[in-house]
């Protein structure tokens, strides 16, 4: 028997094996569903988007969606040591002060943006930037991208255009304001990704309190009671059993946990029923809640080109594997922003990423801007498509439900044609292609964001934290009814924050560890 379960290696679960293995009086087990991290372009910053739709990629797809003429939207997640930390864009953003202390006035005593900022600082390895908001010592490497053409050349002409149209340069998302245009931050290290398993797991590996296994899907939580006692899983073609005499932790991430609530009786009572599952814990609000950030692509040419082609990657691969240097090391949103639709509105709702990448593989296209709804008002849901634990769930965001969300979104491409037309955009002969100059009324853009939305892959919500009547998880991110249980990942996020949700799971992952480690239980 060992103390603590880990279900899930990501962001939050990698980071919780190293904290709560620490202690060598602690054993720790975790449980990945996916296998190493040994694809060879896994470690290769350029080449995120090529694992989506791969072995390491859970594959989820939506339902067909009414809001987008029926369209069903993939929605990748990392099946892999690391979890999605290994296979996303590396951007480290920590969200706005205002969404933590959101997350407090809703009932969530110490989630408020003084209390969760040294837990940010404590996990960050910070190479660029010295300042009281972030931290040095920790074991995550977080750095700026270096100056490549043509991805140089884009960041230069997208933070002086921003400028000249009245954005404040910000030299640092995560400091004392968030508002303006500026360099993202992102978790690599020489020129490589450094995901969640390279700063927290793979360094504790060597303990002997502490036992990783791949390839181990989860499919039920077990329990003697109310108390969860331990873990169902497959393994190698059998169905093993593991018990944990402390805390089983579960860390899937915002469709994996959910779905595993459900299946292990936890949830709203009549679904639980209708597929057969012996009822736990009936908390109603076990997915519900799903939230994610919702964009549309912008495409752009200009004179000179800026364009990455074919040609060109096949030389840098060269130049990175012998070097370890190049366009190869650099990310696909080097810069970006954080603006206002409403020059009254407190707070950024939109957010922008400028790239050279072409998303469809194509050479003809010298850079995008990406538009980012922030702070969005749809709501969706997680639930079961049946009790078979290895069935995909159903997953429903409704998009633009809400008729604010794409209000917001047309507002941000509008910015975007007023940001085109400053001098520094003028001056290359920029010219919009996508939506394209003819696509003008509401009317015309409605239909364009309807057909091309995408997603930012920011899923969270759907075991939210709270005291309210669809709470899942309380404050210490116990499980409301039940005792051994907590959910750590962005599932339990009450709101989405304003900004890429990688950095704001691990510092989930980093204060639950703190929870936990001066829990009574713990001292017992």
């Amino acid at each position: 028997m060992t103390d603590f379960i880990i279900i899930g290696a990501g962001s939050a679960g990698c980071l919780l094996a190293h904290r709560l293995s620490a202690d060598p009086n602690n054993h720790v087990l975790i449980l990945e569903a996916g296998g190493p991290d040994d694809h060879p372009h896994l470690k290769t910053p350029w080449h995120w988007r090529s694992h989506f739709g791969s072995a390491i990629d859970w594959n989820y797809k939506t339902e067909p969606q009414p809001g987008l003429n029926g369209r069903q939207m993939e929605w990748p997640r990392g099946k892999v040591i690391g979890g999605s930390s290994s296979i996303n864009n590396m951007i480290y953003i920590r969200g706005h002060r205002w969404d933590y202390d959101r997350w407090a006035d809703l009932g969530n005593t110490g989630w408020d943006y003084e209390s969760v900022l040294p837990y940010f600082k404590k996990s960050e390895r910070q190479m660029q930037i010295e300042s009281e908001f972030h931290g040095t010592e920790g074991e995550l490497y977080v750095d700026k991208l270096g100056a490549v053409p043509p991805v140089s050349t884009n960041i230069e002409r997208f933070i002086t255009a921003g400028q000249e149209f009245g954005w404040p340069f910000n030299p640092d998302f995560n400091g004392a304001t968030q508002e303006g245009v500026g360099r993202y931050q992102y978790t690599r290290h020489n020129n490589e990704r450094f995901s969640a398993a390279d700063a927290w797991l793979k360094p504790a590996l060597n303990r002997p309190n502490l036992s990783a296994i791949t390839h181990a899907t989860v499919t039920k939580i077990l329990f003697e009671g109310k108390r969860a006692v331990g873990v169902e899983y497959q393994h190698q073609g059998e169905r093993k059993v593991a018990r944990a005499s402390r805390e089983v932790i579960l860390c899937g991430g915002a469709i994996n946990s959910p779905q595993l609530l459900l299946l292990s009786g936890i949830g709203p009572a009549a679904e639980l029923q209708k597929h057969g599952i012996p009822v736990v814990a009936n908390l109603p609000g076990v997915g519900q809640n799903l939230q994610d950030h919702a964009q549309v692509v912008m495409r752009f040419q200009c004179d000179p080109p800026l364009r990455v082609t074919a040609k060109q990657i096949r030389a840098a691969e060269i130049e990175y594997a012998s070097k370890k240097s190049g366009v190869l090391g650099m990310s696909w949103g080097a810069v970006g922003a954080f603006i206002k639709t409403e020059p009254e509105q407190a707070i950024p709702n939109i957010q922008l990423y400028s790239s050279v990448i072409d998303y469809t593989g194509e050479d003809g296209v010298d850079f995008y801007i990406t538009v980012s709804l922030m702070r969005p008002k749809d709501r969706g849901f997680v639930a079961l498509r049946s009790n078979d634990p290895l069935e995909h769930p159903i997953i429903q965001p409704n998009y633009f439900e809400e008729t604010e969300d794409m209000q917001t979104l047309l507002k941000g491409v509008r910015l975007v044609r007023q940001l085109i037309q400053t001098s520094p955009y003028q001056n290359a002969d920029v010219v919009e292609e996508f939506p394209g100059a003819p696509v003008q009324s509401d009317a015309e853009l409605f239909a364009y964001l309807r057909e091309k939305l995408g997603t930012n892959w920011h899923f969270c919500g759907t075991c939210k934290m709270g005291i309210d009547p669809l709470a899942v998880v309380a404050p210490d991110l116990k499980v409301h009814g039940v005792e051994g249980l907590r959910v750590v990942d962005a599932s339990v996020m009450p709101e989405i924050v304003g900004g890429n949700t990688n950095a704001p799971t691990m510092m989930i992952g980093e204060k639950a560890a703190d929870m936990i480690l001066h829990s009574p239980l713990h001292h017992a």
